[in-house]
């Protein structure tokens, strides 16, 4: 799942870029659904930490989608987070 979410982070990122509002928002709600299924996981207690973190972080990036680069970096520097830590799941 923490993978799932990781690489669609990098999607969001790269349409943020390109200016693909569409495919962002569809990818939105589906990261949406898996952020979703991750909190009701068990996680280990160090992961957890980095996954409260990233979830204020990724629900105020849904609220205030921008099609630029500090909005898409963000996305990028999660999905580079989270693929580091998915071990710690």
């Amino acid at each position: 799942m923490t993978l799932n979410i990781a690489v669609n982070l990098g999607r969001l990122g790269r349409w943020a870029y390109e200016g693909r509002l569409n495919r962002l928002n569809q990818f939105l709600e589906e990261t949406d659904r898996y952020v979703r299924q991750l909190e009701q996981s068990p996680k280990s207690l160090r992961f957890q930490k980095t996954f409260d973190v990233f979830i204020k972080t990724f629900y105020e990036l849904k609220s205030d989608v921008r099609l630029d680069s500090a909005w898409a970096e963000t996305m990028f520097t999660w999905a580079n987070i989270l693929t580091h830590r998915a071990g710690l799941a």
